[in-house]
């Protein structure tokens, strides 16, 4: 169980992760060094940014980390498409990684937004 303190955003980021690892497990033996790698690699990098984000004071930086987790959710959500395409995941699994990225992306889009009204308060040493 996670703790409540976390950033729900972190919670579906690695509940997202943890899915993915799953059902890349099954994928056939020849997308484990392209397709898996890459969509691994970018759920792990994920969270690498939104802990990061969630770690500086700076609100600028993590404005700029935030960005950075986005932009690794879009390519990993274009990777998935590819993997269902070419028949390393299912369209079930394809359908809910796609759930899971839009939920994570929903919960970053409101951080970033708390975090940019600290930006318009002119508060940049306090975390969000």
């Amino acid at each position: 169980m996670e703790k409540k303190s976390q950033l729900y955003v972190l919670v579906k980021a690695k509940e997202l992760t943890k899915y993915l690892i799953t059902v890349t497990e099954r994928s056939p033996k020849k997308f484990r060094f392209t397709l898996v790698n890459r969509l691994q690699n970018y759920a792990l990098d994920t969270i690498e940014s939104i802990l990061k984000a969630n770690s500086l004071r700076d609100v600028t930086k993590r404005m700029e980390e935030q960005d950075k987790a986005k932009e690794l959710l879009n390519m990993l959500d274009s990777f998935a498409e590819i993997s269902l395409q070419q028949g390393c995941i299912l369209p079930k699994q394809y359908e809910q990684v796609s759930k899971l990225v839009a939920e994570t992306l929903n919960y970053l889009q409101k951080w970033k937004m708390a975090t940019a009204k600290k930006v318009l308060a002119g508060s940049n040493d306090e975390p969000v």
